[in-house]
């Protein structure tokens, strides 16, 4: 963190690139050190930050995939000349913002920067984005993101004039007032108003408009930042204060439960439907968000760790499935299913990370997302038997559309107007060598 915040104000220079990048390397390898440490061992720092092993494993996961966005854009931005130290400067200032949000202890703190990280996002697609509707995408994200944090604002500033304070802590001290029997209506109200952002941050399904349009239109890096780390801040935000209610359940939760599992199915059949590259992945990206609200709603420990690895495994590899379609667009020019075809023929290098992150979405063995999945399924399936119809439907759709993937952009006749290109760089290889490192172990 020190060293990214202290090349913030490096002036632009022809190395500046390179400090900024082997910062955040540097910084993702000392990140790795808090897996040696205690689990679950929670450390204050001062008053207002303070940390544990889940929001470690997120500053881990957002220093690593800040890493992967510069290695990703070398070709669009860098070589290309399109204002490099801009960009790196905002991919800076997100990953500090998003550090502090994952250390910070005060709700009030933590709201203000779950909030800020919206803005480097927001001049990410706006500056550096493809097509003109990147400003319908920007204004889309917005106003879905902000109006539904409102509640949240409005919950945490009256949580802070109850307790006269605003740590995180103190919020688990709000049930003793509210979960009675003749209070049970203030508390479906209270967890309506507490998770009505993070539902939309995450997205699930039904406020999840936004998302696919904010992935079409941002550059690799804003989709791969937008799918690793923002849609995690959700997920975070979640456990988070589902934790400091000590896990005690209500009615709403118990619809957000059902809407969440069945959308999950319902944005695994959407993905058929979809002819855009990017967002096919978006949508698949809502399908696993689903199966992990699934893991949090259980109510066991056993489906929150689920969760949480979940969350892990599906940044690294939805954010490098991102980057593969990035990839195939600066070859063939397209992001057209109907046309990508053939890339086994013209980049047999590429296709074979393709098939890797294809079974990893699908959550194939060695991946950490079969762990995840196979502590959410029981978890899910004892807390209600209902439920077991959709996490099946789930888990084959998945493995349809990961095949669906592979196969039509691999497989087939490689159109006319392709040009010959020259082969896979480097950089690519280290970008998809290091995530799937990290997705597997």
């Amino acid at each position: 963190m020190i060293l990214s915040s202290t090349l913030l104000f490096v002036p632009s220079s022809k190395w500046s690139w390179y400090h900024k990048m082997w910062s955040l390397a540097i910084a993702s390898l000392l990140s790795m050190f808090h897996l040696f440490t205690p689990f679950f061992n929670y450390e204050s720092l001062n008053s207002l930050m303070s940390y544990d092993s889940m929001s470690m494993l997120l500053v881990s996961l957002t220093l690593w995939i800040s890493l992967m966005m510069m290695l990703a854009s070398q070709h669009s931005v860098k070589i290309s000349n399109n204002n490099p130290y801009m960009f790196s400067k905002f991919i800076l200032v997100l990953n500090l913002i998003l550090i502090t949000t994952f250390l910070s202890s005060s709700s009030l703190l933590f709201y203000f920067l779950f909030e800020a990280s919206l803005i480097p996002t927001l001049m990410l697609i706006l500056g550096w984005g493809y097509q003109p509707e990147r400003l319908q995408a920007g204004m889309y994200m917005m106003i879905y993101t902000v109006a539904a944090s409102l509640p949240l604002l409005l919950t945490v500033l009256w949580a802070t004039q109850k307790l006269y304070s605003s740590e995180m802590l103190t919020i688990s001290s709000l049930r003793l007032h509210l979960y009675t029997v003749d209070n049970t209506w203030s508390w479906n109200f209270l967890s309506m108003l507490l998770f009505t952002a993070f539902l939309v941050k995450l997205p699930m399904f039904s406020v999840h408009l936004w998302l696919p349009k904010a992935h079409v239109e941002a550059p690799v890096a804003g989709s791969m930042i937008l799918a690793a780390v923002l849609l995690k801040l959700g997920g975070y935000g979640i456990l988070r204060f589902y934790q400091y209610f000590n896990f005690i359940t209500s009615q709403m939760i118990i619809i957000m439960f059902s809407l969440a599992i069945w959308g999950g199915v319902l944005t695994s059949i959407i993905c058929f439907r979809q002819i855009d590259l990017k967002s096919l992945i978006a949508y698949s990206s809502i399908g696993h968000m689903s199966l992990m609200l699934a893991g949090v709603f259980s109510n066991s420990s056993w489906g929150w760790s689920g969760a949480l690895v979940l969350m892990l495994s599906h940044g690294f590899c939805s954010s490098a499935l991102f980057a593969l379609a990035n990839y195939t667009y600066e070859k063939t020019h397209t992001r057209s299913l109907f046309l990508s075809k053939g890339m086994l023929m013209l980049i047999p290098s590429l296709a074979m990370w393709w098939f890797l992150f294809c079974i990893m979405n699908m959550a194939a063995p060695p991946s950490i997302n079969l762990l995840g999945e196979i502590m959410i399924f029981p978890s899910t399936i004892f807390s209600s038997s209902y439920y077991l119809v959709s996490l099946g439907l789930m888990s084959f759709l998945a493995a349809l559309y990961s095949m669906y993937l592979y196969t039509s952009t691999q497989h087939g006749g490689n159109p006319k107007f392709t040009k010959p290109f020259s082969q896979f760089k480097s950089s690519g290889f280290t970008l998809f060598f290091c995530t799937e490192f990290r997705g597997m172990f």
